[in-house]
């Protein structure tokens, strides 16, 4: 671990400017350095770099941060490795803080494990250039339009008949068999012999996001062999459900497009980049799981599924789906025509045309569920419910409940019915599916106090090197009523928290001292001292991070620097987004122009707090209305006088802000 002195220094010592400019021509403007963005097309230069403040923003796609930032967004690195990064451009000795004994051991048994790995892809690869491996390997690629520069960028190898020849090799080459055995490349027999676990396959590598290689799939060209793939079995290095084929190679394109094409098989995704569609993963020959999704999401929140055309692939494509939208993440469907894959499909059509292909039959995952099904319900009651109860409990893995109104809502059109009763039925579900939650989290705890290991797929992997942070799987859903104005506090917080309020003597807000005025950010702070907190995770870290260095009594500017500069991506993108641009309050425009700064804070500050109070009133409204459907005929009246209460409450607000007229 880096010391924070050290981090300190560093974050210090880089000059936005010059890190920016070793990936992108910058040219000045004024103060200020522009170029054409590296993280979208475009041609008239919207990437903006300010040397003053240390940071860059894109006024076409939004991206923006620091110079740590932008080396984690643009060469995909993890916020240490980015430091590092940095340390070494700069001169900066790095002298990380101890280690323990059993953290070294670890550390160098991994490092092994990797180097072990490597030598082996090197092997398999070095196989095809002559003997069996040409004749045999390097023929089967070249039948299935696999080009020399896709093997080689792939490393796609051939693993020899021999009983031993990788064992052997690696021997030779200096590794032990401690590491062949724990690599999951070698098995040892009854006899105590090792030989390789892979024999007449060719092989397919399996690399991390930052590019070392883990693991293997190994496909037979026997057609009498009823293994067809032989994989890696799960080791210290390779959990199978935490990885991606092909995830370093799409991982760019992934965040350029912001969307991710997820096929099945391996050679699938080898053929669909080699056509020049890069943005383009498999799961490692298993049905895909909650951490390859998540995974995904550190890139993209859009998933287009394009599996095979078969009964078996449309099927597999729809357990997918739950399972994507229960990550908050937006999903679509390709269906290829029946007996296509997308190996056979690419090899068979040119980029331009499997693009137009996929751009106009991607359906999403509700029209492409109710187009597929509802022909067979017809004229049959029954199976007509079915479907419109599937579809029902489709919608209710979706966490956003604007999104989960809006698809009930098209569903009912379709279907010619009450969205209420569909958004009963989604009601179920999710309390449903959230009891189960709740039991999968206790039976976890029993088995933490009881001294076992995990349930797989309730824990996440850590981050390995050159990943991106893990962020929220979901948003709670209050936020939709909570979020804009808990993002106007944050506004006023980032860009005016050190400022004064000069509130006028005969005002409420008036403090009854000229030497004793308050800041925006003590002002704020204080009308939320009753315990409240923001309804959004990220948003109430952003707060108290800002707390915490404004106690520290640093500047404006000090403040805003060292959130964009932290380690928590989710929380500098908030900071980057409300910052650094002109962001336009959700409370009633103003016109800013006639005044000044002092005195339209004395106005906003004041209404944005009033706002946000009126919020969380409907938002309890709101929580109030949906209980009545499952409340018992003695609790209704008790919750209606509450609502009632409420209603009361909002107006006030509403007539203090001007906003209603008081009858009175």
């Amino acid at each position: 671990m880096i010391p924070q002195e050290t981090v300190n220094l560093i974050l210090d010592t880089a000059r936005i400017e010059d890190v920016v400019g070793d990936f992108v021509t910058l040219k000045r403007r004024g103060s200020s350095l522009w170029a054409c963005c590296p993280f979208h097309n475009e041609k008239t230069p919207s990437f903006h770099v300010e040397p003053a403040r240390g940071i860059y923003k894109c006024f076409g796609c939004g991206k923006s941060g620091t110079a740590v930032g932008f080396l984690m967004e643009y060469e995909r690195l993890s916020y240490v490795d980015a430091l590092r990064y940095l340390a070494r451009k700069y001169h900066i000795e790095v002298q990380e803080e101890e280690e323990s004994a059993e953290e070294i051991a670890r550390r160098q048994r991994s490092e092994s494990l990797l180097l072990v790995s490597d030598f082996a892809r090197q092997f398999f690869n070095d196989q095809l250039k002559s003997g069996e491996g040409r004749s045999v390997g390097y023929a089967y690629y070249r039948s299935r339009g696999i080009e020399d520069e896709t093997i080689a960028r792939w490393s796609l190898g051939w693993a020899p008949a021999g009983r031993s020849g990788l064992v052997e090799a690696a021997r030779k080459a200096g590794y032990k068999d401690e590491y062949l055995l724990g690599a999951g490349l070698a098995v040892q027999n009854d006899d105590g012999l090792l030989t390789d676990r892979f024999r007449e396959r060719v092989m397919f590598p399996i690399h991390t996001v930052s590019g070392r290689v883990i693991a293997f799939s190994g496909r037979t060209l026997k057609s009498d062999n009823p293994a067809k793939y032989v994989n890696s079995p799960e080791t210290e290095i390779y959990v199978k459900s935490r990885n991606l084929m092909g995830i370093y190679f799409a991982k760019g394109e992934i965040a350029r497009a912001d969307r991710c094409i997820l096929v099945e098989g391996n050679v699938d995704v080898v053929m669909m980049h080699q056509l020049g569609i890069t943005n383009v993963v498999a799961s490692c020959g298993t049905s895909l799981t909650v951490e390859q999704v998540r995974l995904i999401k550190k890139f993209t929140e859009n998933v287009t599924i394009m599996y095979d055309g078969d009964s078996a692939g449309i099927h597999a494509a729809e357990r997918a789906v739950p399972m994507i939208l229960d990550e908050g993440m937006n999903v679509r469907i390709v269906p290829l025509p029946e007996g296509e894959d997308p190996d056979s499909f690419s090899r068979s059509h040119s980029r331009d045309e499997v693009r137009a292909y996929i751009e106009a039959n991607e359906k999403d995952f509700i029209v492409f569920h109710t187009d597929r099904l509802l022909a067979q319900a017809a004229g049959d009651p029954l199976r007509k419910a079915g479907l419109i109860n599937g579809i029902a409990d489709t919608i209710a893995h979706i966490p956003d409940a604007v999104k989960r109104t809006t698809y009930a809502e098209a569903v009912a059109r379709q279907f010619d019915m009450e969205v209420g009763n569909l958004l009963e039925r989604i009601g179920r579900t999710r309390r449903a599916l959230q009891e189960e939650e709740l039991k999968a989290k206790e039976r976890e705890e029993r088995r933490r106090r009881n001294g076992l290991p995990p349930e797989p797929g309730l824990t996440d992997a850590p981050d390995e090197p050159g990943e991106l942070p893990r962020t929220d799987a979901s948003v709670p859903e209050e936020n939709r009523i909570l979020g804009p104005a808990e993002r106007d506090l944050l506004y006023f917080l980032l860009r005016y928290g050190c400022n004064q309020l000069d509130f006028e003597s005969d005002s409420e807000y008036y403090s009854g001292s000229e030497l004793d005025k308050p800041t925006v950010a003590d002002f704020i702070h204080g009308a939320l001292s009753d315990g409240t907190r923001m309804g959004n995770s990220a948003y109430a870290a952003v707060y108290d991070a800002f707390f915490a260095l404004y106690d520290e009594g640093l500047s404006q500017e000090e403040i805003v620097k060292r959130l964009l500069d932290s380690a928590d991506r989710r929380m500098a993108g908030i900071v980057s987004e409300l910052s650094t641009e002109k962001y336009q309050l959700t409370v009633e425009a103003f016109e800013r122009s006639l005044t000044t700064t002092d005195s339209w804070l004395v106005a906003q500050v004041p209404r944005a707090i009033l706002n946000y109070a009126e919020r969380r009133l409907q938002s309890r409204y709101e929580q109030l209305r949906l209980s009545l459907s499952d409340a018992q005929p003695d609790t209704e009246p008790a919750i209606l006088q509450e609502m009632i209460k409420i209603q009361t409450a909002q107006r006030r607000i509403r007539q203090k802000m001007g906003r209603e007229k008081n009858t009175k």
